[in-house]
């Protein structure tokens, strides 16, 4: 390709603003924005100068002829705009999750393969520094052959967050398609690509949430919780996604001579204790890494037997987008990525659809909540036993 690449992004709020950014920051010139509300979509289209905004994205795609377009809406939303965009041949840079549901993934991952579109999937933060070195140090046998992976997460959001798509299963909302979809590519990472099993546990530990007229932007959300809870007017939506869950998963590694044993454990509604935290542990030492998604110091448990903390490397410093906030950092990474493979520069590896389409199948599996062995009849016999 001889030009800059060009972009349409569907969304308004603050993914759609940071998608704009990253694909600029890549060198890509962005053509149009569309969003659902007319008032909303002119004045964030305004604000970054970008030239057409729209309602109707099958208008947008036959006017604005995009080269990529960036989808940065809730996952509930993406189905319909990526179909319609392979349809039009462009090439997809999509948010997480990738649909709804497995079956709608499979889908659209079989549908861009077969007209050889490239696809950009943003469960972006393996692509942190920290998380970089950390793939760095394992790969160089820092702590030998990996073994266990531990990842902790506790976010205390507040149980009067205004009911949206994050509290449905059809508006790609719950815990495992927002939190689940990043640490789980952190580690594969790290460690490698081939999960080989996978069980888990998942709890709505909510409920309901209020429903609240003129939530627009995610990060903004808290703003308009209700004063007055008790409000007899205040209308009520229930929720029907996991707000908990606890994951554990094998995943097959080159480095290793046995099958690594992977712990992902998050509370949506709970307050943490201490840090959040991952941990690669392995047969020679560990590494520490601060942060739910690993942005924070990395410490090394070496053959002192103590942790220490390592800088990050030069190298992986100099290659890291220079903007403010982790999020913004890996959508930028991979705007890059993307944006030079399309026109055919060198190109850092990055997550496809084919990755997106995976996480949603073991979603669906997680989420049938099957993984229970019945010991009640056991435990009850051996209550008679002991029974004086």
């Amino acid at each position: 390709m001889d030009r800059k690449p060009t972009v349409l992004i569907s969304g308004t709020g603050f993914a759609g603003e940071g998608h704009t950014a990253a694909f600029r920051a890549a060198g890509a010139d962005v053509v149009g924005m569309v969003g659902r509300t007319p008032s909303v979509v002119k004045e964030v289209s305004e604000r970054l100068v970008i030239p057409y905004a729209g309602t109707d994205w099958q208008a947008a795609l036959e006017t604005c002829k995009p080269d990529i377009v960036s989808i940065a809406t809730p996952g509930g939303a993406h189905y319909d705009s990526i179909l319609l965009a392979i349809e039009h041949g462009c090439h997809i840079f999509c948010d997480k999750p990738m649909t709804h549901s497995g079956e709608t993934a499979l889908e659209l991952y079989q549908l861009a393969k077969t007209k050889d579109l490239k696809t950009a999937y943003a469960s972006s933060f393996r692509y942190t520094p920290s998380i970089l070195h950390a793939k760095q140090m394992v790969a160089d046998g820092a702590i030998g052959e990996p073994t266990e992976v531990e990842c902790m997460s506790h976010f205390n959001l507040e149980r009067e967050i205004p009911f949206g798509w994050s509290h449905t299963v059809a508006a790609g909302g719950g815990r495992l398609n927002n939190n689940f979809t990043h640490t789980l590519s952190i580690v594969t990472s790290v460690i490698g690509e081939n999960i080989t099993g996978i069980i888990g546990d998942v709890r709505d530990d909510l409920g309901k949430a209020p429903i609240v007229e003129g939530v627009h932007n995610f990060m903004t959300r808290r703003n308009l919780i209700p004063t007055d809870l008790d409000d007899p007017a205040l209308k009520w939506g229930d929720s029907d996604v996991e707000w908990s869950y606890t994951v554990q998963a094998r995943i097959d590694s080159k480095l290793a001579n046995q099958p690594v044993s992977v712990l992902f454990k998050h509370g949506g509604l709970v307050p943490r204790f201490n840090d959040d935290h991952i941990i690669f542990y392995g047969t020679k030492g560990a590494i520490y890494i601060q942060g739910h998604y690993g942005t924070g110091q990395l410490h090394h448990y070496g053959a002192d037997k103590t942790w220490q903390p390592i800088p990050t490397p030069q190298t992986i410093i100099d290659d890291t987008p220079k903007v403010i906030g982790d999020t913004e950092v890996c959508w930028h990474y991979l705007a890059r990525a993307l944006v030079n493979d399309v026109i055919g520069h060198p190109s850092h590896e990055y997550q496809t659809f084919k990755d997106g389409c995976q996480y949603q199948q073991l979603i669906d599996v997680i989420r049938k909540n099957e993984n229970w062995t019945d010991v009640s009849e056991l435990t009850r016999s051996q209550t008679l036993k002991e029974a004086p």
